[in-house]
């Protein structure tokens, strides 16, 4: 459980109620089944949609006839590459819009609705069938005629920059889509020319699928009078898709509505504007009735945006007695097919703005390369970059420790940037602002009971068992946006409760909870007077979409601040009933009081009520900079050397997340976060044949997912350094379970494996993989 004693909330919040493990209030409406998602919306007169999606990786559309699909009883219509190029659609949307080295532009290919005279992956979707039910759609799909001319194809990074290689665009010369560089290579050659040690690795972060509970789905209206759609899709917040959505119609932003209430999940997959959401724009349009396609687990597995399809080269370099001199990385990055929303970005800025980690290294240096190929596009998956990076750094500075002879905590602890040294401007660009990395490092080492682990090892060792122990000190950044602020509203009511609003979207994480949470501690008021809808009232509110980590320090932030404001419109109200000048009145306690009397805020807002709108009703917004959530997980791993299934047996986690608002919602987003950590470690892989760039897991019987039983309980605590970059003092926690898991797992991993002289494995560490490790291991002595 969290530690809830050392949080420095006083300096933020009048009252640390906030603070309190408040119960999520969305989960008993989740739990009974009275959420409402994509699919269980429905308006009259609605159509039906199924996509037909290409069975090969690589080949020419030779002719396509829907002849017999259109004649299927219930068909409305076809809808094909032809049709959305004629509605004047352009390519789906990438937001790099930076240069790389010597000042090349990513070279972003046409990536169509539907695919054009050539399809480029498995599951690339050819054409939409629109019929009266949803059976009629689908089963017409079997009946459009399509013939292709095979072409070949390629499934990896290596395969499609190799000499020869069969051409994917012809505007993409060898498939390099771009190549980027970060740091000073110069000073990390000289780093390196003089350094007494030198460890060099290369580590794969292996393609996976997003997995979240609900499939895409969208269901789109067309309003021919206003010329306005209403795309109801689970998306993580309505700006930034109606940015993508706008920029691939050329439609203003104020003819597309969003509309979304419960999302399923998400990890970054519901972050993009995908194909099928055009097609349904456009089918719409056409036929003048909404048009509905709800996506299939086999689809998402085609055809989601993918994640990770990393791999990373990195050295470091380290005087005689241990400190370090420069870390380099030569990265290569597989965008798939077109490169979706943020692939590219994530593989580029994402990955490398905090390669130094958590530690003072005078060099640092990152060449990246992008390619394309046939497989799907790569975009955002949860950390988006970070994991890959701090399972790349950690995973190094343990090699080199057992390398050289040096104790892996101890090498760790003598490089760490001191938290007198903040702020720390890195010599890549960031500058942490505040830390105390050694102290979370004791902290965890204390709660994993660091010094016992050896007694631990003997007895598995007794049992027949292999068992590892494995540390990670991560750092990830938070923050960002498409917009440097964010805004929210409020609406009160004649009762004197309120509605807050914000644009951006939970799809898990608990904004109803939280945010209210944010507001009545400012206030000083019970939560029951607070309640939050994900959407706008009223007025337009700029905001960003749910992601990087940014909930509490953006929207929450602006919550806090719209506490404030409220106290500040109040207090003439309060002055007036109370017959005292505004000078001296003092609110604590959520009251405002003056001598001896007092009037309540809610009680206040409750005698402001009449006609709308209500006095306190007002707009608030709140900015906020970048963060540095940081943290030290340590876990431990025994492996049976019989069947190479590994165990997790004992993990902690301490982490510095700022203040924290609810306790519970961050101890559950730890928990998810180190779950997906363990899910890419021990078992979730994407694999496409290297010849025919066939996706051969394409279900759960070939896709392994983390399961209830493989993980013991997990110690979670913080060790909170608040921020001073927004309001809340907060850094943010979706992404700081899986950024630290990554390294922790796999090192413990290979420490079990290393008394056998197997020093590194590329992930994931399924039993088979392991079996043969510790198999080849045997036979080598």
């Amino acid at each position: 459980m969290i530690n809830q004693s050392r949080h420095l909330l006083s300096s933020c919040f009048p009252t640390a109620r906030h603070a309190l493990p408040m119960i999520r209030r969305e989960d008993s409406r989740l739990v009974a089944g009275h959420g409402r998602y994509t699919s269980d919306w429905n308006l009259p007169g609605q159509l039906h949609a199924a996509v037909l999606r290409a069975d090969r990786a690589h080949a020419e559309i030779v002719r396509l006839d829907a002849a017999r699909a259109l004649a299927h009883p219930g068909v409305k219509a076809v809808l094909t590459g032809a049709d959305a190029r004629a509605a004047g659609f352009k390519s789906l949307p990438n937001v790099v819009s930076y240069t790389g080295k010597d000042g090349q532009a990513l070279r972003k290919p046409h990536h169509p609705v539907l695919a054009m005279e050539r399809v480029r992956f498995v599951g690339e979707p050819v054409a939409m069938i629109v019929a009266d039910a949803a059976a009629s759609a689908e089963d017409a799909r079997e009946l459009v005629e399509i013939e292709y001319r095979d072409l070949p194809a390629v499934a990896s990074f290596d395969a499609a920059v190799a000499d020869g290689a069969p051409q994917l665009h012809a505007d993409v010369p060898g498939n390099l889509a771009f190549e980027y560089e970060s740091g000073d290579a110069q000073a990390a050659a000289a780093a390196f020319a003089r350094a007494r040690f030198v460890s060099r690795l290369t580590m794969d972060s292996q393609r996976l699928v997003g997995n979240m509970l609900e499939p895409r789905a969208c269901l789109v209206a067309f309003d021919p009078e206003s010329g306005r759609y209403t795309i109801y899709a689970p998306v993580q917040g309505p700006g930034g898709m109606r940015g993508q959505i706008s920029a691939v119609t050329g439609l203003d932003q104020d003819r597309i509505v969003i509309a979304t209430q419960d999302v399923g999940g998400s990890f970054g997959v519901h972050g993009a504007a995908y194909p099928e959401y055009f097609a349904a724009m456009l089918a719409a349009k056409q036929l003048g009735r909404p048009v509905k396609w709800v996506g299939t687990r086999s689809e998402a597995f085609l055809s989601d945006f993918q994640g990770r399809a990393i791999s990373l080269t990195g050295e470091i370099a380290l005087d005689a007695d241990g400190n370090f001199l420069a870390i380099r990385f030569d990265d290569r990055a597989d965008l798939g097919a077109y490169g979706a929303a943020f692939g590219a970005f994530i593989a580029t800025r994402n990955l490398t703005i905090t390669m130094g980690g958590v530690y003072r290294v005078p060099a640092l240096y990152a060449r990246t390369r992008l390619a394309y190929t046939n497989t799907a596009p790569v975009s955002a998956y949860r950390g988006a970059g970070r994991p890959d990076i701090a399972y790349a750094v950690e995973r190094l500075v343990d090699y080199a420790a057992r390398e050289h002879g040096f104790d892996p905590v101890e090498l760790r602890r003598r490089n760490f940037v001191p938290s007198a040294a903040m702020p720390y401007k890195t010599p890549n660009a960031g500058t942490y602002d505040c830390g105390d990395f050694e102290g979370v490092m004791d902290d965890a080492l204390e709660h994993a009971d660091w010094a016992g682990f050896a007694r631990r090892r003997a007895a598995a060792g007794r049992a027949g068992k292999l068992r590892g122990i494995g540390i990670a000190t991560y750092l990830e950044a938070g923050g960002g946006g498409a917009v440097p602020k964010d805004q929210v509203a409020v609406e009160f009511d004649r009762n004197g409760a309120m509605t807050l609003f914000a644009v951006t979207q939970s799809s898990g994480q608990g904004h109803e909870t939280a945010f209210p949470q944010v507001v009545a501690g400012t206030l000083g008021i019970d939560e029951k007077h607070v309640r939050f809808h994900a959407g706008a009232p009223g007025v337009d509110l700029v905001g960003n979409a749910t992601g990087g980590s940014r909930g509490a320090l953006g929207t929450g932030s602006a919550f806090r601040v719209l506490g404030e404001k409220l106290i500040a419109l109040a207090r003439p109200h309060a002055a007036a009933r109370l017959k005292a000048a505004e000078s001296d009145l003092r609110y604590e306690k959520g009251a405002f009081r003056a001598g001896g009397r007092s009037i309540g805020f809610v009680e206040l807002a409750r005698a402001l009520s009449g006609p709308k709108p209500h006095p306190l009703d007002t707009v608030a917004e709140g900015t906020f900079g970048a963060t540095y959530p940081n943290g030290c997980h340590i876990a431990e791993v025994e492996i049976d050397p019989e069947t190479g299934v590994a165990s997790i047996e004992r993990y902690t986690a301490v982490d510095d997340l700022g203040n924290v608002i609810n306790h519970a919602l961050v101890e559950g987003q730890v928990h998810g976060g180190v779950v997906q950590g363990a899910g890419q470690v021990f078992g979730e892989h994407a694999v496409y044949d290297p010849d025919t760039a066939q996706l051969l897991t394409g279900s759960f019987m070939d896709y392994p997912m983390p399961r209830a039983g493989g993980l013991r309980d997990m110690h979670v605590d913080d060790h909170p350094v608040p921020t001073r970059t927004n309001a809340l003092g907060a850094k943010g926690v979706g992404e700081s379970g899986a950024t630290g898991a990554l390294p922790a797992l796999a090192n413990a991993t290979i420490d079990a494996l290393r008394t056998l002289g197997i020093r590194h494995l590329d992930m994931p560490f399924t039993p088979a993989r392991v079996w043969a490790a510790i198999r080849r291991a045997r036979d080598a002595k």
